[in-house]
């Protein structure tokens, strides 16, 4: 069994739309995983999914976590597995704080489509577009559909 955790800022939009969509695809694909999601800050800790990203992934057929918000924690960096950062930012920060031994390794999500590598997946909850969160929702798809082939491909 894979554990795969996404990271974002908050734990509000981004990695638990993250998190549904690589449950459901890694089911599809018949892939035994454990998938949670998490923020770097504490700022949303307690607080369910934003209800416009409820509201994109119920649209493209994908149901959100029903749960709260919460931070990273040390242990999170102790189980094999991956921790998958959103942006550059958020993997410079699981960076910063895994110790050299962990056993976790991090991973930027867009590394994993192809043509999109090094790219983020930037933040909708600011609404600066008008389709921040279809956007973000297409974008995670692609690095999530990328994710599961490499998760596929013999080591």
């Amino acid at each position: 069994m894979v554990r795969v955790c996404f990271v974002c800022t908050g734990n509000i939009c981004r990695s638990p739309t993250a998190e549904a969509v690589f449950r459901l695809r890694a089911a599809a694909a018949g892939l035994a995983v454990d998938v949670d999601s998490c923020g770097i800050s504490d700022e949303e800790r307690g607080n369910p999914p934003d209800p416009r990203a409820i509201a994109e992934a119920a649209r493209r057929g994908v149901i959100l976590p029903k749960r709260r918000a919460r931070q990273i924690r040390a242990r999170d960096f102790d189980v094999p597995g991956l921790l998958v950062g959103m942006t550059a930012a958020h993997v410079r920060a699981l960076q910063l704080r895994r110790a050299a031994d962990a056993a976790a390794s991090v991973h930027l999500l867009l590394d994993f489509a192809p043509g999109l590598e090094g790219r983020d997946v930037l933040d909708p909850w600011f609404e600066i577009g008008r389709s921040d969160f279809a956007d973000a929702f297409e974008l995670i798809e692609h690095g999530v559909d990328g994710l599961i082939r490499h998760l596929q491909s013999p080591p």
